[in-house]
Formats: structure tokens, C-alpha cells, sequence
């Protein structure tokens, strides 16, 4: 990954964002199951999701352990996918773990336009996906501040 001006970090050439799928859905029974089904008969695993809707449709967001197959799949079956490269960061699974997150960003003013959380498999943190203006000033941030980040193949196995 090419360095920018003013944002050379000694990590930043092992960091990447992660990997997120938005599927337009539209606001009707079934149209969930139709997604993941879709996705279950690739052999694809949905690690995360959220949704955000609004009366006629909704947006589905994902974080699959194969972004490339699930998106060439939805596709394919005429659904509306974008990719997006989003921040994946580990936190501790305790009370105030996303709170103090959110103040390392406050105080940098990284505004965040949205997130969603899952506990991890293995004990002890909680993964977040943050979708921010600047992935690269947010990783360096907060890799300055301790936080682990997390990569589509760290999700692949959360």
C-alpha cells in the first residue's frame, strides 16, 4: 500500500480495511432469508450484519469470510451489492470498552456515520466495524492508541 503524505506509520503497510457488503433489500417478508439463502448455497458465512431500513427497502450490511463470491453471487441474482472497505477493530468485552473507543475518536474528531458490533468466538473482546470519512487516519489512530485492528481474514475466524 502506497504511504501518504503526513500519514506514515510504521504499521501501515500491514493494515487494510475490512472488507463490507451492502445489499439493497426491499421491505417485504422474505427478503432476508432470500440474502442469506443465496449466501448459504455459495458457501459463504456471514460474520456480521446490520440493518438499516426504511419503509419501501432496507440496507443490509455484511462482513462474509468471502466478500468477491457473495457479491458476484447477489449479483447475479439481480440484487443491487456495493462493496465498501470499512474499519474492523477489536475492543475489550467489558463495560466502557466501545465508550472509550468512541472518545479516542471524539477527541480526534472522527466522526463516525455508522457501526455495529459482534462478540468475537474467542474470549475477552468484541469486534467493532466502523464506516468513517478517512480509514487511514482512523487505523493509525487507533493503533497509536493500542487497539487491535481487525482484517477480513482475523473475521474470517471470529
Amino acid at each position: 500500500m502506497p504511504a501518504v503524505p503526513g500519514r506514515e506509520h510504521p504499521l501501515r503497510r500491514y493494515l487494510m480495511s475490512v472488507k463490507q457488503l451492502s445489499v439493497f433489500a426491499e421491505n417485504k417478508n422474505g427478503s432476508i432469508y432470500e440474502i442469506s439463502k443465496t449466501l448459504s448455497d455459495n458457501d459463504i458465512n456471514i460474520r456480521a450484519f446490520s440493518i438499516a431500513d426504511t419503509q419501501n427497502y432496507g440496507i443490509l450490511r455484511l462482513i462474509v469470510d468471502d466478500p468477491r463470491a457473495a457479491a458476484l453471487a447477489l449479483s447475479s441474482e439481480g440484487r443491487i451489492v456495493s462493496v465498501t472497505d470499512v474499519v474492523g477493530v477489536q475492543i475489550p468485552d467489558v463495560k466502557g470498552g466501545l465508550t472509550e473507543l468512541l472518545r479516542i475518536l471524539t477527541e480526534a474528531e472522527i466522526s463516525v456515520e455508522y457501526l455495529y458490533a459482534f462478540v468475537a468466538s474467542d474470549a475477552g473482546h468484541a469486534n467493532v466495524v466502523l464506516r468513517v470519512e478517512d480509514n487511514a487516519k482512523t487505523e493509525d489512530l487507533l493503533v497509536e492508541a493500542g487497539f487491535t485492528l481487525c482484517t477480513d481474514e482475523i473475521l474470517k475466524k471470529a
